[in-house]
């Protein structure tokens, strides 16, 4: 039997420090050594398969048991938590979950459990999705306009319309800002524009 703590974030803003010790912590705490570390940076957006995670699923050994800070961490869908869960629970596996204190095995509770809160998380996305949608709608309906405001996009028209003249400008030694001035932009705005054209 192992232990495994698995980690995911989704983004490489993000750390896996804090799952590490939550996990770490309820290890110690219960006297449970912790014999494995799967981490990723990666959405769960992404096939399973593609993930550390779908490896992981597949060496599984019988006993093993999974530790997972929550069960976000896993999947995002319901249809993904389950076939999760009911691969791990087919092998005979344990899924724990340290925020939701899920202890789920190999039996009928588990599985309705597992089923109650996949299926919950899946409605509360959907309603989600929904309420985005009718805000965005909303805001159509009052006549604004979705997207960049039109003053951002006409002071980069601006300077692709003087491209030539900005580009003697540089060569000639004058500042980002000097032409910022001239141009009647920000500075952030030519020197966006200069890394763009790669001058």
């Amino acid at each position: 039997m192992s232990v495994i703590g698995y980690i995911r974030v989704s983004s490489n803003k993000q750390t896996c420090e804090h799952q590490h010790y939550e996990i770490q912590q309820f290890a110690e705490h219960n006297n449970i050594t912790v014999d494995k570390w799967v981490e990723e940076t990666i959405s769960s957006r992404k096939a399973l398969n593609k993930r550390q995670l779908g490896q992981l699923l597949d060496e599984l050994q019988d006993g093993d048991i999974l530790i997972a800070a929550e069960i976000s961490r896993l999947g995002r869908s319901l249809l993904e938590v389950m076939h999760i869960l009911e691969t791990c629970l087919n092998k005979n596996c344990q899924v724990w979950t340290l925020k939701e204190n899920y202890r789920l095995g190999n039996d009928i509770q588990s599985k309705v459990m597992a089923f109650a809160f996949g299926l919950s998380a899946e409605i509360e996305r959907n309603l989600i999705s929904q309420r985005t949608k009718a805000s965005l709608d909303n805001i159509k309906a009052t006549g604004k306009k979705l997207g960049r405001p039109f003053a951002a996009q006409s002071k980069k028209l601006k300077l692709s319309r003087n491209t030539k003249k900005i580009r003697i400008w540089l060569d000639s030694g004058l500042t980002k800002y000097r032409i910022a001035k001239m141009m009647d932009v920000s500075p952030a705005t030519v020197t966006h524009f200069i890394n763009r054209m790669g001058w």
